[in-house]
């Protein structure tokens, strides 16, 4: 197996999971065009991530998950140069959504501007209730350029979002769990646990059917209901040709636990 040669990230796999760590501490892991070049070169890696069941991502350190894109960076680009960073991070995220397996973030402090679209990209956020949430680009003169204006209210309402993206709020751990904004919530010293619980979870599941679950539910928020129920019905029809069915609910009626390896 071939690993890309990464710089900014870090990656590592164990089983059906692997997690990728943005390694930029110094800058609180601070987005730019190299960072997402290196992600997507794992998400496009399909040999690198064969198999997997679970991707957790995350960013080094205490502080940050990451504290948003790198505004030195920033400060230097042309418009077609901007064009091409906005771009670059939507196919990233729209790659984080896309991906055959669940995409998790792991976040424990600051996940502002790009980083909180790059946590809503994913299928679950985990946070620490030391985590801040935001979207403070019209404080520097900008907008989120990575999905944040379609993204942030689909999860927690407009009215809320407006807030977020025109006022300057910020949403700790506790309160983005309880707006709906992230999966779960734990104080700093359980999310490990809580993150471990959740793999457990995903693990023992069948992983054809969570990835045909995640790819239904995610096109749910973008075509007509009729059309989303359709697509579920024929999907639900074809798990019965399978063997994952076939396992899962012989394993029901003997009473002992389904074995879904692959």
């Amino acid at each position: 197996m071939t690993q890309p040669q990464l710089e900014t990230l870090l990656w590592s796999r164990e089983g059906n999971v692997a997690t990728v760590t943005i390694n930029r501490p110094k800058v609180l892991n601070a987005l730019n065009a190299q960072v997402l070049r290196e992600l997507n070169l794992i998400l496009d890696n399909r040999e690198l991530t064969a198999g997997l069941r679970a991707l957790v991502l995350t960013g080094a350190g205490d502080k940050a998950f990451v504290a948003g894109a790198d505004i030195a960076a920033m400060r230097e680009m042309t418009t077609q140069e901007a064009l091409q960073f906005g771009r670059l991070g939507q196919d990233t995220t729209r790659r984080l959504e896309s991906a055959p397996y669940l995409t998790i973030a792991r976040v424990q402090g600051f996940a502002l501007g790009g980083g909180c679209e790059l946590a809503m990209a994913c299928d679950i956020i985990v946070a620490s209730e030391k985590a801040l949430f935001g979207q403070p680009e019209v404080d520097l003169g900008l907008i989120p350029g990575f999905g944040g204006t379609q993204r942030l209210a689909r999860r927690v309402g407009l009215p809320l979002a407006m807030e977020v993206l025109c006022a300057g709020r910020k949403l700790n751990g506790r309160e983005a769990w309880q707006l709906g904004l992230i999966s779960s919530v734990a104080t700093a010293e359980e999310l490990d646990a809580t993150l471990a619980q959740i793999l457990k979870n995903v693990g023992r599941a069948a992983p054809q059917a969570v990835a045909e679950t995640k790819k239904l539910a995610r096109a749910s928020l973008e075509i007509p209901l009729e059309h989303g129920l359709a697509a579920e019905v024929t999907a639900f029809a074809s798990c019965f040709t399978g063997q994952e069915a076939k396992e899962g609910l012989s394993a029901f009626l003997e009473k002992r636990k389904a074995n879904f390896s692959n």
